[in-house]
């Protein structure tokens, strides 16, 4: 039963750590990339960091039956 185990675990070492060094490689490109592209354009930055904060407009509403579109809508224009 140890024999078993200790070839599972090696056999789950080999394949799953290529997978973790080249994620870990691609996670800090990205993140350096980020980095240089906060350097570059700090303005950018600023503004999506206060976009986080900002309320999300208001949703949509539909025309009431009064307004001026309404008649040419309903093809009585």
């Amino acid at each position: 039963m140890g024999d078993v185990l200790e070839k599972l675990i090696g056999f789950s070492l080999v394949l799953l750590l290529p997978f973790v060094i080249v994620g870990g490689g691609v996670f800090t490109l990205f993140a350096v990339g980020a980095l240089f592209e906060a350097a570059d354009h700090p303005h950018e930055l600023r503004g999506r960091i206060d976009g986080l904060f900002r309320r999300p407009p208001p949703e949509a509403r539909l025309a009431g039956p009064e307004h001026y579109y309404r008649p040419y809508w309903s093809g009585r224009g």
